[in-house]
């Protein structure tokens, strides 16, 4: 697929430009409180370092555009590097065999590096500024200098090397992957549906200098990797694309006329260092503690590598895929996860999940059972990048359940969480047309489904037959996870409708949900799984306790609900069997909203010690991505909270963190923020409003506040009773506050350390 003409921003924040709700100048243009940031000496702070060869997904560098991907690392029981060449648009395309078999992401191959000599050391720098791993390999025989980019903007993956004289015999390559789902794997103990079998090998071919693998599949449609080497001066530089067609067979020319039409590295890499150095400057921030915050830095830079609003939304492995026994998209946590901090890094171009929802709606109608079709619709656990679930049954893919039903498994809700994320991507751009066009109509068919099953109980309220909590392994009626999303729905829905002028003929109904669906089931522990069922066994998913986190249905800012968030959260993690990464970051985000910087800093730490890899990357019995993503949206919630109307900032910082410091940090409301903290205390903050909508700011400036534009003049505002800051603000106007009597300084800087910290890598 040709990805040149994409834009960085394209996706929601074109929308919301076209919209007429854009800044007076671009996040790039706008230096005002960033003066001269020194970019690349910053970002070179969180640069990857390897000095000891890395062997696994789990430890190496890793390059992508959102569509092609590239890992590299050790070849296993050889003297050669792996550079593996994937594509998340590679998958199968066998309805009749399940999304986890027959429309499951496909392996393509991948490239060794073979040296002359024996590889006795490597130093390497991924250098996140400018996306391009760099560095040297060297061997008995001499050295070879290594450059290498997976283009932003092209399907190319390009590899420059420099050889020493010793070592100007090293070669290149390929091994083409078998062409069958990863989850056939034997180790994963997840035999295939009847009658499933391998796609036919691929065949090797040249056209002229170039250099293809030719992967045909059995229903049609093929991808197709092609490569070649040039050689310029004392320089050798490999191009290597890959394309996929379904039904068609025209990969084959579109990998070729990639390769044949790369530039020469040099040039290659200018237009790839635009982009990534425009994609960066589109928003800052700062902690003391420099081991989270390069962590922090590398997670924009994988999610960018990951992500394109037109590439599919991601898979558990993104688009470097490896053996696994998930090889397909997610969608009862981890797509929802993997998405959230593009909202608050102010990265709306990377909004796959508000497009493939929309591209592909008539799908999701489908996949709900077909009495239920005509108004109402689903997605269940599994898909393709179409949203398809194909075939069902144990092993080969879970159906959207049909509440009291024993279908393999009645999961009921992930649809709504899914928009709860175009809600997100709305709120943070107020596009109208995002709500009109997307999430009002998919969120009135998705509650629908609902409202075929909920009915009055002795008590006089409103019950769910059994459905399923993700993943906890028993059924419940009144299931925590599916009310919780049934209320925020309804709620959601009527708000739409007031926002579009829709005089809806469920509203009515919505507003009776609203006032007789059966509370919470909760128990001395908190929050159960539903009625019956409590919360009673180690359990890594936060699916009962979505109406604290991320739905604030729930909130610690109503006193009466103070016990049983904390009771909960505690009875949660403390069932330390089955926990995972995840749960760290759940718990991190829940403790934000409780105020407790010091706690939420103390899981996303136990989170890095205990499961975080070297390169940053997350294994749970495969490679999986989605728990690093969601820390650095729990680092968000330590920072900026935005929910309810209101903008919380700096909430949840711990103590240590005397210092931090943002700029075009993205809230709800489409507002902009920039802010320092210093010496424990917010020194100053300026809102920039994109749309136009009432703004509430909270801080801890309290007493006499100056507020005024960037040129001095004196802005309207006023304290609300309790304390919060209301700012008058149209559309594309800002306004700065601090206290009376300061003279801040407002230019952004990197804050001070707490200390120093190893480079992630292999230092």
């Amino acid at each position: 697929m040709d990805i040149t003409r994409r834009t960085v921003l394209g996706g929601a924040l074109a929308g919301v430009a076209a919209a007429g709700f854009a800044p007076p100048v671009s996040a790039v243009e706008n230096d005002f409180a960033l003066g001269g940031l020194d970019w690349p000496g910053f970002l070179g702070t969180a640069d990857l370092i390897w000095r000891r060869m890395p062997k696994t997904w789990y430890e190496g560098p890793f390059l992508g555009n959102g569509f092609l991907g590239s890992g590299s690392y050790a070849e296993p029981d050889r003297n050669a590097v792996r550079f593996t060449v994937q594509h998340s648009e590679v998958q199968d395309h066998r309805p009749e065999f399940g999304s986890l078999f027959g429309l499951a992401r496909l392996p393509i191959g991948y490239f060794t590096l073979e040296p002359v000599g024996a590889i006795t050391g490597i130093d390497w720098r991924m250098d996140l500024w400018n996306a391009e791993l760099r560095g040297t390999i060297t061997t008995v025989a001499g050295s070879l200098a290594l450059r290498a980019i997976v283009h932003t903007g092209q399907s190319l993956l390009a590899v420059e090397i420099e050889p020493s004289e010793g070592e100007r015999g090293f070669e290149w390559v390929f091994h083409p992957a078998e062409a069958v789902s990863p989850r056939t794997d034997p180790k994963f103990g997840k035999p295939p549906p009847a009658g499933y079998v391998a796609n036919p090998p691929a065949s090797l071919e040249s056209s002229g200098d170039t250099r293809l693998s030719v992967q045909t599949l059995l229903s049609g449609g093929e991808h197709v990797t092609a490569w070649r080497e040039v050689t310029r001066g004392s320089k050798r530089t490999l191009y290597a694309s890959v394309a996929w067609s379904f039904p068609t067979r025209t990969a084959a020319r579109e990998a070729l006329k990639t390769v044949r039409r790369a530039e020469p590295f040099s040039a290659l890499t200018a237009g790839h260092r635009r982009w990534w150095h425009d994609y960066y400057r589109h928003g800052f921030l700062s902690v003391p503690d420099t081991r989270l915050q390069s962590f922090y830095w590398i997670q924009l830079y994988k999610i960018a590598s990951a992500a394109r609003r037109e590439a599919p939304v991601m898979a558990t492995c993104g688009p470097w895929l490896e053996p696994t026994p998930w090889p397909a998209t997610w969608w009862n946590l981890n797509v929802q996860l993997e998405y959230w901090l593009i909202h608050g890094a102010n990265h709306l171009e990377l909004d796959a999940v508000s497009h493939a929802l929309g591209k592909f709606r008539a799908n999701l109608t489908s996949q709900v059972a077909e009495p239920y079709q005509h108004d109402s619709a689903g997605i269940p656990r599994t898909t393709d990048m179409t949203l398809l679930n194909g075939a069902v049954g144990t092993n080969a893919g879970f159906p959207v359940g049909i509440p009291g039903k024993e279908t393999p498994t009645p999961e009921v809700g992930n649809l709504t969480w899914a928009l709860h994320n175009v809600w997100l991507s709305y709120r943070h751009t107020m596009d109208r047309r995002l709500l009109r066009d997307t999430l009002f109509p998919l969120l009135r068919k998705a509650i629908n489904y609902y409202l075929h099953f909920l009915a009055p109980g002795p008590d006089g309220k409103l019950h769910l037959p059994a459905t399923f909590s993700p993943e906890y392994g028993v059924n419940a009626p009144d299931c925590n996870y599916d009310l919780a999303l049934i209320r925020w729905g309804c709620k959601i829905l009527l708000e739409s409708a007031a926002e579009l002028r829709v005089d809806d003929p469920l509203a009515g109904r919505w507003r009776e949900v609203l006032a007789t669906l059966v509370p919470y089931p909760a128990d001395a522990n908190g929050y159960m799984i539903g009625a019956g069922v409590p919360f009673a066994k180690s359990h890594r998913h936060y699916s009962h306790l979505l109406q604290i986190y991320p739905l604030y249905e729930i909130t610690w800012e109503r006193p009466e609900h103070r016990r049983i968030i904390e009771t909960s959260l505690d009875h949660w993690v403390g069932f330390e069997g089955a926990l995972q990464g995840y749960t760290f970051t759940g718990a991190a985000s829940m403790s934000a909203q409780m105020l407790r910087g010091d706690k939420a800093a103390f899981y996303l730490g136990e989170l890095q010690r205990r499961y975080i890899q070297p390169n940053s990357m997350y294994k749970e019995s495969g490679p999986v991505i989605e728990t690093p993503l969601s820390a650095a949206q729990s680092l968000h919630d330590m920072l900026v909270q935005s929910w309810g109307g209101v903008i919380r900032l700096f909430p949840a910082v711990p103590a240590a963190w005397a210092d931090a410091a943002l700029r075009d940090f993205r809230t709800e409301g489409a507002f902009l923020l920039s802010a320092s903290r210093q010496a424990g205390k917010t020194r100053w903050v300026k809102v920039t409003s994109e749309a136009g909508v009432p703004c509430v700011l909270r801080t801890d400036m309290d007493g006499e506040l100056t507020v005024r534009d960037r040129w001095g003049r004196p802005k309207r505002w006023r304290r609300l009773p309790n304390g919060d800051v209301h700012l008058d603000l149209r559309r594309g106007e800002e306004a700065v506050v601090h206290r009376a009597g300061d003279q801040p300084d407002l230019e952004i800087r990197p804050v001070p350390a707490n200390g120093n910290s190893a480079a992630w890598g292999m230092p």
